[in-house]
């Protein structure tokens, strides 16, 4: 006999383990499957970002993105201390390197203040050295309620915290989830493992988001397009030379917020990332190859559109990708002391961006839901951050329209 949930949770990253935790919360009664194909949880981009604990100040003031990640961000620093997840509220600097800057610099800490961001504050050249002394700017903004997190811990304390909860609760790794097929007022879920019958389901599926929505019968007009990135650690003799966060002044031109400095809960010192279309979804080699992926990506419009808009920086980005000495000009720009022993290949992480048919990648969270089930089908950075509040976005629609 098929075992029988309330909810299946389809995704095991964070943003899945945190609509698990906060479901579960609210409603004790309910028995819960989480499926995750990967072996462990947070395998792909919760455990491969770069670990920052975003405060929100980049985003459009009253978009989803800027409400849930300071919303999302003050629970999970709460969350971490209760749950002794590994964490450290450090700062950030976001650095203008020189006076054609100064405009952004002076929008982005307006979009700081508009959305609520404690602790940010205007800071001059000489206190740029005060609190990172190998960074050199003409003007930056220190933030101070940025910090660093462990991201795979939180997502393994929210699974317990919840299972914990309602001891029925399944959370099942290395097991895809392949089909579902509506008998009656049930789904049943076919995995690679066998099959469960399920009152309604949730898609948390990052890198895959777009597929799984087609499988369950939502028609979507956007795609799922991934970007690599690489990082570069610094060495053991360098590490003094960044002490915590040192961010470039994004340019409001290109989709991501540019090659920076992270000082990891570990104590290791990351450069990067840069951002690459990647000819596989969930491939973190340079060379790595998928052909159904790169069919995908390459018969789409929208990454056409997104590939001419950003020629250049393209360009410039694949350069970096395979010249350390290219990738370290760009990090001098920050720390100029720095030299090429100084950095040492580091790990790679894989964005996945809901692409509009535009080629437009700024796209806020979505989530939409019909009868049956609710999709998460957008949650870039600073989703990590924002997990939380995501999941209770999530319960709330769920008890909303699932009538839980």
């Amino acid at each position: 006999m098929e075992q029988h949930f309330d909810i299946t949770i389809i995704g095991g990253g964070i943003v899945g383990a945190a609509t698990l935790y906060k479901i579960q919360q609210k409603h004790r009664e309910l028995k819960i499957l989480l499926l995750e194909k990967e072996k462990n949880l947070a395998d792909h981009q919760t455990g491969n970002n770069s670990g920052v604990l975003h405060s929100g100040i980049y985003y459009k003031p009253g978009s989803l993105k800027a409400v849930n990640c300071v919303k999302g961000r003050k629970e999970l620093v709460q969350f971490a201390k209760e749950n002794n997840v590994r964490h450290d509220i450090c700062g950030k600097l976001i650095v203008a390197m020189d006076s054609s800057e100064l405009p952004q610099l002076q929008n982005i800490y307006k979009k700081g203040i508009e959305n609520g961001i404690e602790d940010i504050r205007m800071v001059n050249a000489q206190q740029i050295r005060e609190i990172e002394p190998f960074c050199t700017g003409t003007s930056g903004i220190f933030v101070g309620c940025t910090g660093i997190i462990d991201f795979r811990m939180a997502t393994e304390k929210m699974v317990l915290c919840a299972k914990g909860i309602q001891l029925e609760s399944e959370v099942h790794t290395g097991e895809e989830a392949i089909d579902f097929v509506r008998e009656g007022s049930f789904i049943k879920v076919i995995t690679s493992k066998g099959k469960y019958s399920t009152g309604k389901l949730i898609f948390c599926g990052g890198l895959q988001a777009d597929r799984l929505a087609k499988k369950d019968g939502v028609q979507l007009k956007e795609k799922v397009v991934g970007f690599r990135g690489d990082y570069y650690e610094l060495a053991d003799h360098a590490k003094h030379k960044v002490r915590n966060l040192i961010y470039p002044v994004p340019n409001p031109d290109f989709p991501f917020l540019g090659v920076h400095f992270t000082r990891m809960v570990d104590g290791s010192v990351e450069c990067g990332p840069n951002a690459v279309f990647t000819f596989k979804r969930e491939g973190y080699g340079k060379t790595d190859f998928n052909l159904k992926d790169t069919v995908d990506a390459l018969s789409y419009i929208g990454t056409w559109k997104l590939f001419m808009q950003n020629m250049k920086f393209g360009i410039d980005e694949y350069r970096r990708a395979f010249s350390k000495r290219l990738f370290l000009k760009t990090l001098q720009r920050l720390g100029p002391d720095l030299t090429m022993d100084d950095i040492v290949p580091g790990r790679a992480g894989v964005r996945a961006l809901l692409l509009r048919e535009d080629g437009d990648t700024r796209d806020d969270f979505r989530i939409e839901y019909t009868d049956h089930s609710i999709h998460v089908l957008n949650a870039p950075s600073p989703a990590a951050t924002a997990a939380l509040a995501i999941g209770e976005n999530v319960r709330e629609m769920a008890e909303k329209h699932f009538g839980l």
